[in-house]
């Protein structure tokens, strides 16, 4: 209900089913919980939230974490533009699906066509700055996480346009390299999905 106890207008069929997963999916901590909250008021209010051209706040990405079937490592990327550790993500290109987006971006940036979904469900949710850039202002990155899986890891080959390089990674050392706290939750789950420790 708004302020004034009318009920919102009806949300269009993507942004239902992105809401529909966002109030199904179980956060891990106030922080996730409040990036829930973000992400709830963008995909309510903003018909446009899965545009890459929408800058106040921001917009929906999708983003995959990929791990091998046989070592259960994590494969991340060097992003060429950000210079940071990160798993395999970026915009949406028509989808209106973040794990569409996901699964694409991941096959995309690794070269590993035979990613599949560990899950349908989301694995994380973060909220973070991008900073200007490419004549773009400063905004956020609503950011829709999941886990994917290959059997193929050694078929993994950099996209040169988007990364500096690859690298297979036991979870700890992963979860080292990208240094924010997003992460490290998010590959505890991704093992308790493998069945692994971490």
């Amino acid at each position: 209900m708004t302020n004034e106890g009318r009920l919102p207008a009806p949300l269009d069929p993507p942004r239902a089913a992105l809401r529909a997963a966002l109030l199904a999916h179980q956060c891990a901590g106030e922080a996730e919980e409040r990036d829930r909250a973000a992400m709830l008021a963008l995909v309510e209010s903003e018909p446009a939230c899965f545009v890459r051209t929408t800058f106040a706040p921001g917009h929906f990405t999708g983003s995959a974490f990929i791990f091998s079937a046989d070592s259960g490592h994590v494969l991340l990327h060097h992003h060429r533009r950000l210079d940071r550790w990160l798993q395999m993500g970026g915009h949406d290109e028509g989808e209106s699906d973040p794990a569409l987006t996901a699964l694409r971006e991941g096959r995309e940036e690794s070269g590993l066509s035979d990613l599949v979904l560990l899950s349908p469900a989301i694995l994380d949710l973060d909220v973070h700055p991008i900073p200007p850039g490419r004549g773009e202002p400063a905004h956020s990155h609503f950011d829709v996480r999941y886990a994917a899986v290959t059997h193929t890891a050694g078929a993994a080959r950099a996209d040169d346009a988007e990364s500096l390089g690859l690298a297979w990674l036991p979870l700890e050392e992963a979860a080292r390299r990208m240094e924010e706290p997003g992460a490290r939750r998010a590959l505890a789950k991704a093992a308790r999905l493998l069945g692994t420790s971490f």
